[in-house]
């Protein structure tokens, strides 16, 4: 037992010996790596247990999916159901919000999330958490999105032909030219973010996927599915309907890339690169 301790640290010290005679270090520009002393960011999901079955077991997923991603402490995340149980100053420590299945019905919380967003704040959004109708009764949120209100879906849930429509994107540049989405609820909205000008739309679903649906059938129309407003820290993806939005590597690394890259706009300075 003592000859094996003795035999590792050797090799440890050999190791280190050599290391620093190579003058290698995590500073030097060589070095193909940043490794971090500490947590690089604080991000905050959002979401609310008050919705429809299907939307809930897409939060919890959500949940899971982003805690696996903090392993090794490389960014702190708390989860809440309310805002109102921060101010303003507390909400921005948070790099950025992920709104998984909800957005704020308060007016006090609206109106904390409109100042978050309006000095900086980032999102990333998902399906219900862009709902809105003419009963919603926040006009900002349009402005935020970039588009009209919701106008129609897909039903039931299925998968679906995606288009990438922007290739040289942080967001989209490693993923194919299309790929089969995994089975969700597929939002339309109108008018469509893409008549925007200060919207660009990432991805969306091929004219090839119509007829859509089997008990609601959409026929026609433009579909985007990733899309950021130009004009705030954000990316809104359209899928998060049902337990299977975490089934394929594709999609989960679009969502990962759509995180970093809100997370990377910070206006302090992107947290990657130190």
């Amino acid at each position: 037992m003592g000859i094996k301790f003795n035999c590792r640290v050797i090799f440890l010290l050999l190791a280190v010996i050599a290391f620093s005679c190579l003058g290698i270090s995590a500073q030097d520009n060589s070095y193909p790596a940043i490794y971090a002393k500490q947590p690089r960011f604080k991000a905050l999901i959002y979401y609310t247990e008050n919705a429809e079955e299907a939307h809930i077991k897409f939060a919890r997923d959500a949940i899971d999916f982003f805690t696996r991603l903090t392993d090794g402490e490389g960014f702190i995340l708390e989860v809440t159901t309310s805002l109102a149980t921060y101010d303003l100053d507390s909400l921005k420590e948070f790099n950025t919000i992920i709104a998984l299945n909800c957005s704020p019905s308060d007016p006090e919380e609206r109106r904390l999330f409109e100042t978050y967003m309006e000095t900086g704040g980032g999102w990333l959004g998902f399906h219900a958490a862009a709902y809105n109708d003419k009963n919603t009764g926040w006009p900002w949120l349009n402005r935020f999105l970039g588009c009209g209100q919701f106008y129609c879906n897909n039903w039931p849930p299925q998968p679906a032909l995606l288009e990438v429509e922007v290739i040289d994107s942080p967001v989209t540049k490693n993923l194919p030219t299309s790929f089969v989405a995994p089975a969700t609820e597929w939002y339309q909205w109108h008018p469509s973010p893409r008549q925007n000008p200060e919207v660009e739309v990432m991805l969306s679903l091929s004219p090839k996927n119509y007829p859509f649906g089997l008990k609601d059938v959409v026929l026609s129309g433009d579909f985007p599915v990733v899309w950021r407003n130009s004009n705030y820290r954000m990316i809104y993806l359209n899928f998060g309907h049902g337990d299977r939005c975490f089934s394929d590597a594709t999609q989960n690394l679009l969502t990962v890339n759509a995180f970093r890259y809100v997370v990377s706009l910070d206006p302090a300075g992107d947290p990657f690169l130190e």
